[in-house]
């Protein structure tokens, strides 16, 4: 029961990673919101877990203060963040890439953080302590080629995750972010173009451990960041990929 009277935030909390650290949450005693854009995904997780359901479009600046007001209502103080809802455009070289795609895996993928920054670090300052775990990606280490602006709303995630770090430490408040290789979610078949046993041999043959990410990894490696027992570690990205980055 590592998160025993803590209180969470789980955006993209409806399916993939995101359920998976809803799950792993719970499970060690927080009480969660699932706050996700698909209004029956978020509802049957946080039904499974015992949490909150809350609808919420992470690129839209008013979406996101609703989830936080109602977030604070029902909880009555927030302990942890985790920035998980996330997309990616389909392979293609870099300058093929539509408009309207690359703006919204930069509004989905880094905007968010700054959204849900503006709306709930006032609240963690002023309680003088604070989790925040943004999920970014291994791919904003080690940039896969056709998949160049995901990569690059990554590598932002990353350097925001330290930037907020090294800001908010003399309040109180650790910032820390995960880099998962792709793995079991929705995202999946976007990430390798085509879902063939083939392409799915080519993609494992790069991680050493031989297998892709899965919810519960990535629900273990969170429960630890947002866990007391972390309360020394701040501005890291952890890789939970198999050894995909060495």
């Amino acid at each position: 029961m590592r998160l025993l009277g803590k209180t969470a935030i789980i955006t993209g909390g409806g399916s993939g990673f995101g359920a998976g650290i809803a799950r792993k949450f719970a499970a060690e005693g927080a009480r969660v919101m699932v706050a996700d854009i698909n209004r029956d995904a978020a509802q049957s997780v946080a039904a499974e877990v015992g949490g909150i359901a809350h609808t919420v479009d992470v690129a839209s600046n008013d979406s996101v203060q609703a989830m936080a007001l109602a977030a604070l209502a029902t909880f009555g103080t927030l302990d942890v963040l985790v920035n998980n809802a996330g997309i990616t455009h389909l392979p293609m070289m870099m300058e093929e890439v539509p408009e309207e795609a690359f703006d919204r895996v930069l509004s989905v993928n880094a905007k968010s953080v700054y959204l849900t920054a503006r709306h709930l670090v006032p609240h963690m300052k002023t309680n003088g302590k604070g989790a925040i775990l943004n999920i970014a990606s291994t791919a904003g280490v080690s940039p896969r080629p056709r998949l160049n602006w995901y990569n690059a709303s990554k590598g932002w995630v990353i350097t925001a995750t330290k930037a907020m770090a090294v800001e908010l430490a003399p309040f109180g408040v650790r910032v820390n972010a995960l880099n998962p290789v792709a793995g079991e979610t929705p995202l999946l078949k976007s990430f390798m173009g085509e879902d063939t046993p083939e392409m799915r041999a080519k993609f494992l043959s790069t991680i050493p451990l031989g297998r892709f990410s899965t919810p519960e990894d990535m629900g273990n490696a969170a429960c630890f960041l947002c866990s007391d027992e972390a309360s020394m570690i701040t501005g890291v990205a952890m890789e939970v990929d198999g050894g995909r980055c060495i």
